[in-house]
């Protein structure tokens, strides 16, 4: 992530994010990538919804503590 806010990753929402959310699609990815998207508080148990019941979820974590994997993007 760049030095600017992020903003969430919820369709059409402007909001500055606070939480990332790291997943993985197992059919398409390594076990140890993380992907990323960010959430404000109002999406992110909307997004953690949409990525756990696709099996994809995990992990949750304050954006101020987030330390992003070697090899992971968002």
């Amino acid at each position: 992530m760049s030095d600017e806010t992020p903003i969430c990753s919820a369709k059409g929402c402007r909001v500055a994010a606070v939480w990332v959310l790291a997943w993985n699609n197992p059919k398409i990815h390594t076990p140890e990538r993380r992907k990323t998207w960010v959430a404000c508080d109002e999406h992110r148990e909307h997004l953690s919804q949409f990525l756990g019941v696709r099996g994809f979820l995990k992990d949750v974590v304050p954006l101020a503590e987030w330390e992003q994997p070697e090899g992971s993007t968002g």
